[in-house]
This record gives C-alpha cells, sequence and structure tokens, in this order.
C-alpha cells in the first residue's frame, strides 16, 4: 500500500529532515535575499538527483516525473523567506543572523518540501505524472515572491492542475492538520496617509488648522466604509496601527501621519473600498480646511481553495492521519502570497499543527519565541507526498 510506504518512508528520513530545518532555522534570510537558504535547497535537489532552475533571482522550480504514463501535474509550493526579528529562544538551532529569525515556519516548509521530494524520488515506480515544487522566495514582502514567479511562468511548461501549499499553525496540535474549502485567507493593503494642517501654539488654536482633530475626524468616519458600506455578509477589517501627530502639550503640529491596513475577501468590494476611504478621508480634511493624502499599497488578494480539490485533499488527509487528525478552519484575516496561485490555477492551501503544550511551545507566529513540535515534520513530510501522489492518481 502506498500509504504505508510514505509513511514508513516519512520515519526513515525524519532526522534529516530536521537536521536540515534546524540548519535553515540557524541560517535565515529575509525576503529578496535568500541567498544562502538558496544554494542550501539547489545542494539538496543535486543530491537528490533532481535538475533545477532559478526562478525570481532565489527562487527554485524542480520536477519529479512519475515512471507511470500520465500527463497530470502537481505543483507544491514553500516559502524560503524569514523575517527582522530577534530570536528570544535558547535553543541550539538559535538564529545567528542577529536581527532575522524564521518566526513564521518558513524553515518548516522549505525542509518539508525537501522531505517530501525525497519521498517521491524514491516512490517514481508508483506513481504516473510530473510533479512540480516550488520553493518560493519573499512570501513576507510585496509584491510577494509568488506574484514574481507567477509572471517568469512558474505556473506553465508544465502547467499544473492544482497548486498545493502547507503552513504551520501553532494553534493546531502536531501531528493534525486543517483544511478549509473555499475562501480561507484575507487581500491584504497597506494605508499611508498624512494629514495636513496648520501648527501652532496649543493656546490659540483658532490661529492653526488642527491636523490632529481632523484626523480624528477622518479615524473614526472610516469604520463607516466597514460597518456602513461593506455587505455584512463579507468580511472585511479596517485598522490603523500608527498614529504620529508629533506635537507637544502646547504644540499643535503641521501634520498627523497614519499607517494602517484594510482586508476582505471579495475583490470588487476591495476596490471600491478604496475609493472610498479615499474619497472620505480628503472630503473630511477638506471640509476643515486641510488636506489629506491617503495612499493604498495593493498587496496580496484574497485566498481561495478550490471546493473539490480542497475537499479530495482532505479527504486523503483522513485517510493517512486518521478523521480525528484532521481539523476544520475557519476563515482568517491574515494574507498569505500563495492567495496569487489560488488565484489562477486551482489550489489548496492548508493548515500543519505544530504545537505542544507539555513542551511549552506554544508561540504564534511572527514572535520572538516562535518554535515548532518537530514532530510535525514526520506529518508535513508524508501528508504532502501522499497529497501529491492521490491527486495525480485522481
Amino acid at each position: 500500500m502506498i500509504k504505508e510506504q510514505i509513511q514508513e518512508l516519512a520515519k526513515t528520513i525524519y532526522d534529516d529532515v530536521v537536521c536540515n530545518r534546524r540548519h535553515l532555522h540557524a541560517n535565515p534570510e529575509l525576503s529578496f535575499h535568500e541567498i544562502q537558504t538558496s544554494a542550501f535547497v539547489a545542494r539538496k535537489l543535486e543530491e537528490m538527483g533532481l535538475e533545477y532552475h532559478k526562478m525570481a533571482d532565489t527562487g527554485l522550480v524542480a520536477l519529479i516525473k512519475g515512471d507511470k504514463p500520465s500527463d497530470k501535474v502537481i505543483a507544491l509550493r514553500a516559502d524560503m523567506d524569514a523575517l527582522p526579528i530577534v530570536e528570544a529562544n535558547d535553543v541550539p538551532y538559535k538564529s545567528q543572523n542577529p536581527g532575522v529569525m524564521h518566526a513564521c515556519g518558513h524553515d518548516v516548509h522549505t525542509s518539508s518540501l525537501l522531505g517530501t521530494a525525497k519521498i517521491l524520488t524514491q516512490l517514481k515506480s508508483e506513481f504516473g505524472g510530473t510533479v512540480k515544487l516550488i520553493f518560493q522566495p519573499a512570501e513576507e514582502k510585496l509584491p510577494g515572491g509568488a506574484s514574481l514567479m507567477i509572471k517568469e511562468g512558474v505556473l506553465e511548461n508544465p502547467k499544473p492542475d492544482a497548486v498545493i501549499g502547507q503552513h504551520v499553525m501553532p494553534l493546531i496540535d502536531a501531528g493534525k492538520v486543517g483544511f478549509r474549502a473555499g475562501k480561507y485567507m484575507a487581500s491584504t493593503d497597506e494605508l499611508y496617509v498624512t494629514v495636513k494642517g496648520k501648527g501652532g501654539h496649543g493656546a490659540q488654536p483658532q490661529q492653526n488648522v488642527d491636523p490632529v482633530i481632523i484626523t480624528a475626524h477622518i479615524l473614526t468616519a472610516l469604520q463607516q466604509v466597514v460597518s456602513r458600506f461593506a455587505d455584512p455578509k463579507s468580511p472585511s477589517v479596517l485598522s490603523f496601527g500608527k498614529v504620529i501627530a508629533n506635537g507637544a502639550t502646547n504644540v499643535i503640529p503641521n501634520e498627523v501621519y497614519l499607517e494602517g491596513t484594510f482586508r476582505t475577501m471579495d475583490e470588487t468590494w476591495r476596490q471600491e473600498a478604496h475609493k472610498r476611504m479615499k474619497k472620505m478621508a480628503e472630503g473630511i480634511a477638506e471640509s476643515m480646511g486641510g488636506s489629506c493624502e491617503f495612499n493604498i499599497m495593493r498587496g496580496y488578494p484574497f485566498l481561495i481553495n478550490e471546493e473539490k480539490l480542497t475537499n479530495n485533499a482532505r479527504s486523503h488527509a483522513e485517510d493517512y492521519l486518521g478523521k480525528e487528525n484532521v481539523l476544520d478552519l475557519d476563515i482568517w484575516m491574515a494574507a498569505e502570497d500563495f492567495a496569487y496561485y489560488s488565484q489562477v490555477a486551482n489550489s489548496c492551501f492548508y493548515r500543519l499543527g505544530t504545537r505542544n503544550e507539555e513542551l511549552g511551545i506554544t508561540s504564534s507566529v511572527h514572535t520572538p519565541t516562535f518554535d515548532v513540535d518537530e514532530t510535525a515534520l514526520q506529518t508535513s513530510t508524508g501528508l504532502m507526498a501522499y497529497l501529491a501522489i492521490k491527486q495525480l492518481g485522481n
């Protein structure tokens, strides 16, 4: 049985996958600078006898062709970049690159896909079709490595019938995974706003145009974009996390600077919301004697998991791990550049449990204490190999 073969191989290569993960964790690199990471992945692919080519500077693409006749193609994707975070974990594989950390599990994703590749290369006689391995740079930084690789043709020659990706989830116990068909993750846009007035002495407001008061009105009014214009059935989030007035107790500044984020799961509404936010902010500022520069940096689209593919993958995961180890996921308003694949190809993006409360491994991603229960690496490598083979056979 192919399931038992994969499970045995996942056990056999486990120590090697852990070693690879720890090497990557100790040597993190920021988005668009994954030079040594890319070279490491290239060496490992060469050791497996796999040819590869580069895309988007540091990205890598390789093919594994099964021995049985089939034109079907399945793409498996892993991201490789790290975050600008100072690691606080006291572990042997702690980051050796000051101020840079694999705090989002991309070391897990990359080492897992290398492990999956190792399994699949040993089982080529058991399947037909082609598995395309995508080692992608820069998930964490706009415009996103996925968009660049797509522009350079990663989804062509050969064109995959489906794209599958996985991502660590510290809310789920190691050994378990989660799926959600349909809309899963939000689009994300960065908002950069400058409200301008006329500064002066705080005791003489009549001589000034107070940008702080204007900003207060804008911040309050903009929430109506979500509460009164968005369809309640479609999630939207508008949050501002930075507001800098930089005056003093008796000084009204000339301007106020804001940064925020807008997220939703509807591309048509996204476009409309952009126009409404900009028009509302500029109109309020003008009506109060000031002005407003409202700049929107368009980020990733929303992520949608194709229904049939995801339901099939979930069923195969239940077969591989047991029904009790496959969970339903809720909508997640974070963003992920895997969404670019999902907008142009049948895609499935699922969650890999990495939590272990007994070991104290509970920290969220993007924190200095994030880590994983490495037993999850046996799940990640084997399950992805199983999903690939099963999808090629469907």
